[in-house]
């Protein structure tokens, strides 16, 4: 039997592999360097995980988030697969305790942070394996932060080059769910992906039907879009955490079970509502763009966006969280006008004109997506550069009498991100703070 087909098969409980995955595979772990992109539940640790089993030594995985660095470590653990984590929240007896199973060679796979990865002690340990032939891989978990938070909310993500400078013979797999012609690039160029093959898949979610409106009228809106839901799971993003709070309080009031999730939590309040919103109970969590990432829970019906996004790119990872059961779910959008402004605001205060270029696109994406008289599917998937022939039939546009609210609110008819002065006085977005 092929040994990648006896591992997925053996370790991972899968019988066969699915779209390009064996050809990642084969790539990896032949000691090729790839760019993944694959959608949300497609398998894509796969593509690293089975590599990094084949090949001699450990793995390194680049993971954005501590929450979900340990639910992969935790996942692996259960098929028997050893790994680890490092992260800012562990006792440093703890630390020494991973440190030293990594040099005595006892671990197949470790996540760690980009801060952690590029740490002047940590690039010694990582030498000494090195040189002993005893790094399999590198992965480059969701990817796009590279291009999202690199420039100036977490910089090591920058730093990454340091992987083909310092350690050329490893190969090196970069894995994201979404990310534009212009974001490929600038995640080839960061990780020095020279000579590369770029991997995509299909961004076409066809059992995702997509609506968008004017927010006017907040609650009755939520709550009619709820009723369609009642006793399934859904996510509702909010703009703020002071929204988050406020509205769960409000639906919670009206009956509705409801969680919440931000960043201004403590860890130990995240994770158990994090850990309640798993269950099959149909909670409904209220969230800033802080929950979500690696959230493994195929069953979620709908979600629900009170804003515009910053881009299309996080709006496809956000919505892109229902529906990994392949069901039929629901995304509403509810923007406003002034939503663009403050966007803009902040870019205005970033001081970077490339900088500001780039938002400027995904400004114009967001718009065209928001404003669109034709498809909103054709709309999106433009955008990522994939083509839809003919018009989806599910989404808002195409279907007059979608959820039943045509004629009840207008559809928006200003510029939705309309300029702003130069001020200086640019806001500090949530994700800076964290969210």
């Amino acid at each position: 039997m092929d040994p990648a087909l006896k591992i997925l098969r053996e370790t991972f409980g899968y019988t066969e592999f699915r779209g390009f995955q064996k050809e990642v595979i084969d790539h990896v772990g032949g000691g090729g360097h790839a760019l993944v992109l694959m959608p949300t539940g497609g398998g894509k640790s796969l593509c690293y995980q089975i590599p990094g089993l084949l090949r001699p030594g450990v793995t390194l995985v680049i993971s954005p988030l501590i929450a979900l660095m340990q639910d992969q470590v935790q996942a692996l653990r259960k098929r028997g697969v050893a790994a680890a984590c490092l992260n800012s929240f562990q006792a440093e007896v703890e630390m020494r305790e991973v440190q030293k199973g990594l040099m005595a060679h006892e671990l197949k796979f470790l996540y760690l942070a980009p801060e952690r990865l590029v740490q002047r002690h940590f690039q010694s340990l990582l030498k000494g394996l090195y040189e002993g032939r005893q790094v399999a891989l590198f992965a480059i978990d969701e990817c796009h932060c590279i291009a999202e938070w690199g420039h100036d909310f977490r910089p090591e993500y920058r730093q990454l080059s340091v992987l083909a400078e310092q350690y050329p013979e490893v190969p090196r797999i970069a894995v994201t769910a979404t990310a534009d012609v212009h974001t490929r690039q600038e995640i080839g160029e960061s990780l020095t992906l020279d000579g590369a093959r770029c991997f995509v898949s299909s961004f076409d979610r066809p059992n995702l039907h997509y609506c968008a409106m004017e927010r006017k009228a907040l609650m009755p809106q939520v709550e009619n879009f709820l009723q369609r839901h009642c006793g399934q799971s859904g996510i509702v993003y909010c703009p703020t955490r002071r929204m988050v709070e406020s509205l769960a309080m409000r639906l919670q009031i009206a009956g509705w079970p409801c969680l919440h999730y931000h960043a201004g939590l403590s860890s130990a309040l995240r994770e158990q509502a994090q850990n309640q919103f798993l269950q099959p109970s149909g909670q409904i969590m209220i969230a800033t763009i802080a929950f979500g990432m690696g959230i493994d829970k195929p069953d979620i019906r709908f979600v629900i966006h009170l804003a515009a996004p910053r881009s299309l790119e996080g709006y496809y990872q956000e919505t892109g969280r229902a529906g990994r059961d392949g069901q039929v779910s629901e995304v509403l959008l509810l923007h406003h006008p002034e939503d663009g402004l403050l966007f803009c605001a902040e870019e205005a205060g970033t001081g970077n004109s490339s900088r500001q270029l780039v938002w400027q696109r995904k400004r114009e994406g967001v718009e065209r997506f928001i404003r669109t008289q034709r498809c909103r599917r054709q709309v999106l998937l433009d955008y990522f550069g994939e083509s839809h022939e003919g018009h989806c039939g599910t989404c808002d546009v195409c279907n007059s009498t979608y959820l039943g609210w045509s004629g009840s609110f207008k559809r928006l008819s200003t510029v939705l991100f309309a300029p702003v002065l130069q001020t200086g006085l640019g806001r500090k977005s949530n994700q800076k703070n964290g969210m």
